[in-house]
């Protein structure tokens, strides 16, 4: 390795390599991946060779691929957590519709449905005055509102500007400045009750009139929840073909997806490492790391795949504060590896880790082969002049 790529460091008593403020050097999963295939192809990505080859041109295209239909399942999944909530809503007000037609058919009253709808109307108007203020005016932080986070989704979002989208209300929301949450999306919704029943009872001559006027209304908003209802079917219908064309797993959330331009960098301060795998899913309340692979299916995972996604164990592991039990390599659409995150492949992560720091500061990366085969599949053969072919 020429002189010009050393850095200074020292290594510190836990064996990893640091400069002298103190921060571990970088060693990115790449570095990982191309180190465990060979030290000399790692050393010449350092000097600036890149990789040249059809093989890697298609696998670019491949990833992107993979990333839309990702990031097409992501969509279609909050399409229809967002048909579903609409329709709850919808079908609430159905049930209260029906609830008080019951009331107004069975309880006897001397107040006339003018005087009931009266009342309601000026409900309406206060819950709609009351829920438009609450949408302008930032009346969470005026009374120091505990603001609901979830550090461990921050955290991955920052990867990620749609990591987990919530349809209503998402983490760190404040309100007010034509910002609403469920709260005044509750005013909203009473206020359009409100109104509506005032506007039913206008026409009723007397509580008869007025159940069966409640009733008809209830029908038409059926009908609308129904509609709704089509849609939130035909949104789970298209969530599915999505989840078959994306190769994920039934009951997989997906938290993160790699587009190579806009997602950001998993970093751990302790070690130097860091990252972005390809897709954080979330599998029973675990985050689990995929990296996606493309080319040749091989019989098991190659070492160097292996070490790259421990780097993203480590990872996730750092970032969340919760140990996923273990990773995925994907090759293919159907060929999945699991690599466990345990003790032996910890120690064998920090010890190639610690081993590329030292190449970064006293040099010296030599082949750890002699396959002539691995030498004709490496993308920068053309700068080795140690090639054994």
């Amino acid at each position: 390795m020429p002189s010009s790529n050393l850095v200074i460091a020292n290594e510190s008593d836990d064996g990893f390599w640091r400069d002298d403020s103190g921060k571990s050097l970088h060693v990115s999963a790449s570095d990982l991946e191309r180190h465990a295939y060979c030290p000399l192809s790692w050393s010449l990505a350092r000097e600036g060779k890149t990789g040249r080859g059809q093989a890697i041109d298609k696998g670019r295209i491949k990833h992107a691929e993979i990333h839309r239909k990702v990031e097409n399942f992501k969509q279609k999944q909050n399409d229809l957590r967002r048909a579903l909530v609409i329709w709850s809503w919808w079908f609430t007000i159905v049930v209260m519709f029906i609830t008080d037609a019951i009331i107004f058919t069975t309880i006897s009253d001397d107040r006339t449905p003018i005087d009931i709808s009266r009342y309601l109307s000026i409900l309406s108007v206060i819950w709609l005055v009351a829920g438009l203020l609450a949408i302008y005016l930032p009346w969470r932080k005026w009374i120091n509102l505990p603001i609901e986070k979830s550090q461990e989704l921050q955290d991955l979002k920052n990867l990620d500007d749609v990591a987990i989208p919530r349809t209503l209300q998402p983490y760190g929301f404040i309100g007010g400045w034509k910002q609403g949450g469920r709260v005044e999306a509750g005013f909203l919704m009473g206020a359009t009750i409100f109104g509506l029943h005032a506007i039913g009872l206008v026409w009723a001559d007397n509580k008869e009139q007025a159940g069966f006027i409640l009733v008809t209304v209830a029908m038409i908003w059926t009908l609308l929840a129904s509609w709704q209802l089509q849609r939130a079917l035909l949104a789970d219908n298209a969530l599915e073909v999505a989840r078959i064309n994306a190769g994920l797993d039934e009951k997989t959330d997906v938290a993160y997806s790699d587009d190579e331009a806009t997602a950001g960098l998993l970093l751990d301060n302790l070690s130097g490492l860091r990252g972005r795998p390809d897709q954080i899913v979330i599998v029973d309340g675990e985050f689990i790391p995929v990296e996606q692979k493309t080319g040749k299916i091989p019989d098991k995972p190659h070492k160097s795949h292996k070490m790259q996604l421990l780097a993203y164990l480590h990872l996730v592991e750092s970032t969340t504060g919760r140990k996923p039990p273990y990773g995925v390599l994907k090759y293919g659409s159907e060929n999945l590896h699991t690599i466990d995150w345990d003790e032996d492949n910890k120690h064998l992560l920090f010890s190639a880790t610690k081993e590329i720091q030292r190449l970064m500061v006293q040099g010296g990366a030599e082949r750890n082969h002699n396959r002539k085969g691995k030498c004709q599949s490496c993308s920068r053969r053309y700068a080795c002049n140690s090639s054994l072919v």
